[in-house]
């Protein structure tokens, strides 16, 4: 049955590490329908990850297509599309031909960790610090674009030319979807290149020049309540359908949660997780290690946040699966967690990738101890959804120093907060309420909510939430005493993970 033109629907574009989610949206928060694609990906050396850029825009097709033909959707009710992306994942491309010069790098690459390396001798982190809230790390876009420039041949002198474009993800699909008429990017992605002063929201030239990356190359910052451009010559969309909100993958969750006011938090677990806390109009500098990024930005007023990362999550999971064969699939891991009632004394610090917040030690290898020969797969299994859940709490914890206040309630979504063992783990952690709302992909829904300001679908936030819905609560259990004891160990553990260097 077709769908009254009186039915505005939103489409939300939500491209992944590893897969492009396509969610049509009713404007009462009703998911219409909804697909994903999984793509390949690139580990070329050890530390390395790409994506080749062709297999990303036939994941955005396939999943578009198939949540629109799901939806029955008619050309007039498509009001706005909304697109989040992973965010640090760099990408560098010819002007003319719009091909990009090399594979994207991925923001778990760590390959220009020597180059990090060289700029802290060179006496720039604190600059670098103050300037952009976040710490000197190859997980950020900087280093990443120096590295295809220096890599490629012709391509710095192509770049100083002004005949190459850098962009995130967020900016390639953009370009894609408008026949390349635009060029542009919001803050939230821009300040996650370490090339963006914080406070005033700009490319800073000082940045440009510490990273040697040329200004010709950059895209035109947007608040996220603009419309970014207009489909047009695609084959999967009609044309004229407004790109009416861009934003980062995990500050679209923290809006996607409702999390409007200072101090409410979100944590997103996805292949990595991710934990935001709202910190309003000011930007909160971290002694903890802690990242002061930008949520959003609407009618030219930003709203910052405090943010932590925690490279493997799911993706341990997926490692658990393909690398060492103990499940078949990611949905097992639960069942077979619960089939014991602890770890006995196994733990996985999963740093297979390095350590993110607030340890951000590039170097760390992953740690599985406490081995014996009463160890089951089963052990194993639970170990590494305790070791997400200790991720989080070391964060949970960081933050809280740096705010001076506990943090009581903290709303999840991702893949991962399906997984009901996990989120009863990190209520009893925490010692904290963990909220589930009853739309998971809120990472989805962030930038719907986003392109639905925009075009006049939701008249405020205030409208969205009286509309958003808490699906389950957990409290904790665990006794003080003994969720103490196991963080202790823990930190045992990831002392082992960290680099000697």
């Amino acid at each position: 049955m077709m769908r009254s033109r009186r039915k505005p629907l939103l489409l939300a574009i939500d491209q992944g590490t590893t897969g492009t989610k396509a969610v049509v949206l009713q404007s009462d928060l009703k998911v219409v329908a909804e697909a994903t694609r999984e793509f390949p990906q690139n580990f070329p050396r050890p530390g390395w990850v790409e994506h080749d850029l062709e297999d990303i825009f036939v994941s955005v097709r396939g999943a578009v297509t198939e949540a629109l033909e799901r939806a029955r959707v008619k050309t007039g009710n498509l009001a706005a599309i909304g697109i989040t992306n992973q965010r640090e994942t760099t990408v560098i491309w010819d002007r003319q031909s719009r091909k990009p010069i090399h594979r994207a790098i991925v923001w778990q690459d760590r390959r220009t960790q020597d180059r990090c390396v060289a700029l802290r001798r060179r006496g720039l982190e604190p600059m670098i610090r103050r300037k952009t809230g976040l710490v000197l790390d190859p997980y950020f876009s900087g280093t990443k674009i120096a590295w295809i420039l220096d890599n490629v041949a012709g391509a710095r002198r192509a770049a100083r030319a002004g005949r190459l474009l850098f962009g995130t993800i967020d900016t390639y699909l953009v370009g894609r979807l408008t026949g390349g008429t635009t060029h542009v990017t919001d803050l939230s992605n821009a300040s996650r290149t370490l090339l963006v002063d914080l406070k005033k929201g700009q490319w800073c030239r000082e940045l440009l020049e510490a990273f040697d990356v040329p200004e010709a190359m950059l895209p035109r910052i947007l608040d996220n309540d603009t419309v970014f451009g207009q489909t047009s010559g695609v084959d999967f969309l009609p044309d004229g359908v407004p790109i009416a909100s861009v934003i980062g993958d995990q500050q679209s969750a923290l809006f996607g949660q409702a999390c409007f006011s200072s101090g409410e938090a979100k944590c997103t677990y996805g292949t990595g997780a991710f934990l935001v806390l709202n910190t309003g109009d000011r930007i909160v500098s971290s002694r903890q290690g802690l990242l002061s990024t930008v949520a959003w930005k609407l009618r030219g007023k930003a709203t910052y946040a405090l943010e932590g990362s925690t490279f493997m999550a799911g993706a341990i999971v997926q490692w658990l699966r393909d690398g060492l064969g103990i499940i078949r699939s990611s949905s097992e891991i639960e069942a077979l967690a619960r089939s014991v009632s602890d770890s006995d004394g196994v733990f996985l610090v999963p740093a297979l990738t390095g350590l993110g917040a607030p340890h951000w030690d590039p170097g760390a290898r992953g740690v599985l101890c406490g081995l014996t020969r009463g160890t089951t797969r089963a052990h194993i299994a639970r170990a590494a959804l305790e070791g997400i859940a200790f991720q989080i709490h070391d964060l949970v914890r960081a933050m809280e120093l740096d705010l001076g206040k506990r943090v009581r309630t903290l709303k999840v979504d991702g893949g991962a907060s399906r997984n009901s063992l996990l989120m009863q783990l990190q209520a009893d952690l925490l010692g904290a309420r963990i909220v589930r709302p009853r739309i998971s992909s809120t990472t989805a829904l962030g930038t719907a909510l986003l392109a639905g300001l925009t075009t006049g679908i939701f008249s405020s936030r205030s409208s969205i939430e009286r509309v958003w819905r808490e699906e389950a609560c957990f409290r904790p259990v665990m006794p003080v005493r003994e969720s103490k004891r196991r963080c202790a160990l823990w930190a045992r553990a990831v002392e082992k993970a960290k680099s000697r260097s």
